[in-house]
């Protein structure tokens, strides 16, 4: 939920984190065939997936016997490539099948960005896509359709986890929250940003607030470092100013899942948490059942979206899109969010509006993005050498 796709600590902490027990269905596949558990009859789909084991068991235990109950003839074969370097190692062997006019077997990525790999857009390895390949993609919002190549079928977002039993009103501004915390010393907590995104968008929110909460002025390719340092000066000294009111005045724990348990432990009672963990950790007992969660209202902390991709090269198209229709729905979309916590790929006002009402004070107006590469590394950098000056970084 954000981009939170990225292959960092950050989504290592979050797998530890979401780790599940279930067994779960799977094949392995190469460049030469694949593992397909299925009727010998039915058309196999190849779904490629690195994600955490909450959405591998999903997809092999849920998701796959609701699509083939509603679509006979199809089978789903799950194949989770964790162990095998992930779906961008997959991804660059679709890009040479195609290069090589072969067949990888490959026929959906579950989690995939083809930006990810340069040059495999422009290979044609990837499906262009739209509505009338793909219906429910109308349902979708505007802003998640970054490239005709993706299908964003989930989300996560990071919001803030509070003690209800503690926090009376919870903040919903920039300028609340640096009111309660200076208020509450010792209470809030927040992450390494180079250890996970949830604290790494507590830090993206300041920056964001020192710049007219104008999260535009960052882009993938206007990174330069004297401008960085003129942007970034102004949140280290609000990151400055607040550390003598966070927990033990300053200790950071190294993660999401640390900055999880700290929490759940009473030690705090507000933190910047996954909208995904944080959902999840409550249904499962986790978290106090007391925790709540809000998104602030002025600019929401960042997030993002999980995207599906289409090969080109797939010999099963027809249930290919079928598949990326089917995700798109909103039972199937109401589904993901009672089951592992995900946001909607689609707009909430096609779903029931009392999912709406229950998460009212997590939907946010906007989802706001800050780039990867130069920027989140100077981000890293400058957080280190201003705001935590004590800590050894590793």
């Amino acid at each position: 939920m954000p981009n939170l796709l990225e292959r960092s600590n950050s989504e290592l902490s979050r797998r530890l984190f979401l780790q599940g027990t279930a067994a779960t269905v799977a094949g392995s596949i190469t460049l030469s065939g694949s593992s397909v558990l299925a009727l010998a009859d039915a058309t196999v789909i190849n779904v490629i997936s690195d994600g955490d084991t909450n959405i591998t068991d999903w997809w092999a235990n849920t998701l796959k016997p609701l699509f083939e109950a509603a679509n006979p003839g199809y089978s789903l074969n799950v194949v989770i490539t964790r162990a095998d370097g992930g779906n961008e190692v997959v991804a660059q062997r679709v890009v040479a099948a195609k290069q090589a006019n072969a067949d990888p077997k490959v026929d959906y990525f579950e989690e995939f960005d083809p930006r990810n790999v340069p040059g495999s857009a422009e290979s044609g390895a990837f499906l262009k896509l739209d509505a009338k390949m793909i219906p429910n993609l109308a349902m979708t919002p505007a802003k998640a359709l970054e490239t005709p190549y993706l299908i964003p079928y989930r989300g996560s977002q990071v919001l803030l986890a509070y003690d209800s039993a503690k926090v009376m009103t919870a903040p919903k501004t920039w300028p609340d929250l640096v009111t309660w915390i200076k208020a509450n010393p010792g209470q809030f907590i927040y992450g390494r940003p180079d250890k996970g995104g949830s604290g790494k968008n507590f830090v993206v929110r300041a920056i964001h607030e020192a710049n007219s909460r104008d999260p535009s002025v960052f882009t993938t390719d206007n990174f330069n470092a004297d401008e960085a340092k003129k942007r970034f000066d102004p949140a280290w000294k609000i990151l400055s100013d607040l550390q003598p009111s966070l927990y033990d005045k300053g200790a950071y724990p190294a993660g999401n899942n640390p900055t999880l348990q700290l929490y759940a432990s009473g030690a705090v009672s507000m933190i910047t948490a996954w909208s995904d963990m944080a959902l999840q950790g409550i249904s499962q007992g986790v978290l106090p059942p007391t925790t709540k969660l809000v998104q602030l209202t002025d600019l929401g902390f960042c997030g993002g979206y999980a995207w599906s991709s289409i090969p080109s090269t797939t010999t099963h198209q027809d249930g290919a899109l079928k598949l990326a229709n089917f995700m798109l729905t909103p039972d199937i979309q109401a589904k993901m969010i009672a089951d592992f916590g995900a946001f909607p790929g689609i707009e909430w006002s096609h779903l029931a509006p009392d999912l709406a009402e229950k998460y009212k004070d997590i939907i946010a107006t906007s989802v706001p993005y800050f780039p990867e590469g130069q920027w989140t590394a100077a981000l890293n950098d400058g957080w280190y050498a201003n705001v935590a000056t004590t800590l050894a970084r590793g």
